[in-house]
């Protein structure tokens, strides 16, 4: 029997060397989340609890060998019983709803601190760390622009200073994770997430990513340690003279998938880097997003871009009438003379644009060399039937 009773105890080993870091955290924010927790399931148990003895006490009660128990087969309503069903379930409910959003508006990841810690309000002329996170495949990079430093795998902050996160991913989405320090938040490419958060207690702590992003996700863990602000200014002081520079081209190499990457510091960053990590555009061949969106909302490059607006032609919409005036104006494509023909044959008219200017927009760098004759514009009613 003894025996019996160890082997029955023997699953508790498997998780004895767990740390409960969600119920332990070192941070305010995560230990507020704690707090949420913990008073959530306590008012669940109120109505779970009292089922479950109810359930365990009617099936000993009416058991068939109890011939004691009374049995009323007329019985179907009691106003008593039927105010505790549905009132207790209900104030549960209610006191839940007001924890829930209490809770979502105060630790809402985007909302700044107020507080270190508890009784410690954060001063007026406070500033936060700030820290730009980029989750890689299957790596993180932590840039520090106050400081013009970065880390691959590794995080520092000084203990008690509130740290603001700007958070993005280099391709499919992810999420980052520091359970001693503040709840989860997304890492989604060309967008930027917000998290706030402080640890209040020196020591090291795991990150990790907690969404399933592909072979190399059960590597995708790094080290947040909180510092005294001496040993942080020390830290820096480190990556500084250990690192290297942290170039547009570098960047490139960290991009490519890898596995189990060392701690890897960088001295300086290069100039412009975050926000062309956000907008897909480190390659200086490519449009930032940013600029994308920009021209979008001029209405397709600007002022620039009619010099590839045509009206249509008789053959298309007017039917021998007026060749210009009220017909719709339709861009197609911008494609070469070959491929005009191509798709439309050699009788469709070949437009050339009207001004091989440079384009320009608020978001856009001024190029060095203009579009080239050999680029037309196809006029079509649809550029379905193109395709």
């Amino acid at each position: 029997m003894k025996s019996f009773r160890i082997a029955a105890l023997a699953p508790l080993a498997l998780i004895a060397a767990c740390k409960p870091v969600v119920l332990a955290p070192a941070g305010d924010i995560a230990i507020q989340q704690r707090d949420v927790l913990v008073i959530s399931t306590l008012l669940m148990l109120l109505i779970i609890v009292p089922v479950i003895v109810l359930i365990c006490l009617f099936a000993w009660k009416y058991r068939a060998s109890n011939r004691d128990a009374e049995y009323d087969p007329e019985f179907h309503h009691s106003t008593r019983l039927e105010l505790v069903i549905w009132a207790a379930p209900l104030l549960i409910i209610i006191a839940l709803g007001a924890l829930t959003w209490v809770g979502t508006h105060l630790l809402d990841p985007y909302r700044p601190l107020d507080r270190i810690a508890e009784g410690k309000p954060i001063e007026e002329d406070y500033t936060p760390l700030r820290v730009e996170v980029v989750a890689m495949d299957w790596k993180w990079m932590f840039i520090y622009p106050e400081y013009n430093i970065a880390t691959i795998n590794e995080f520092a902050t000084p203990v008690d200073r509130p740290v603001e996160f700007s958070i993005t991913a280099t391709s499919v989405m992810n999420a980052f994770y520091i359970p001693a320090m503040a709840g989860m938040i997304y890492a989604m490419p060309a967008m930027e997430t917000k998290l706030n958060g402080v640890l209040n207690h020196q020591g090291s702590y795991d990150g990790f990513s907690s969404h399933y992003s592909g072979h190399g996700f059960s590597h995708m863990r790094f080290q947040a340690h909180a510092m005294q602000t001496a040993d942080f200014e020390g830290w820096v002081q480190k990556v500084r003279e250990e690192g290297t520079d942290l170039t547009r081209e570098t960047y490139a190499e960290l991009e490519q998938p890898s596995e189990n990457e060392p701690v890897t510091y960088f001295g300086t960053v290069a100039p412009g880097l975050w926000h062309a990590l956000v907008n897909r555009c480190v390659e200086a061949n490519r449009m930032c997003v940013d600029g994308m969106m920009a021209v979008d909302e001029l209405g397709g490059f600007g002022n620039a871009g009619t010099m590839n607006v045509t009206e249509l032609t008789t053959k298309v919409f007017t039917r021998g009438k007026t060749p210009f005036g009220a017909a719709p104006v339709v861009v197609d494509a911008f494609c070469t003379v070959l491929d005009s023909e191509r798709v439309y044959g050699e009788e469709q008219l070949i437009v050339t644009a009207k001004d091989t200017s440079p384009l320009r927009s608020h978001a856009l760098d001024r190029p060095g060399t203009s579009l080239t004759p050999a680029y037309t514009l196809l006029t079509a009613p649809s550029r379905a039937q193109a395709l």
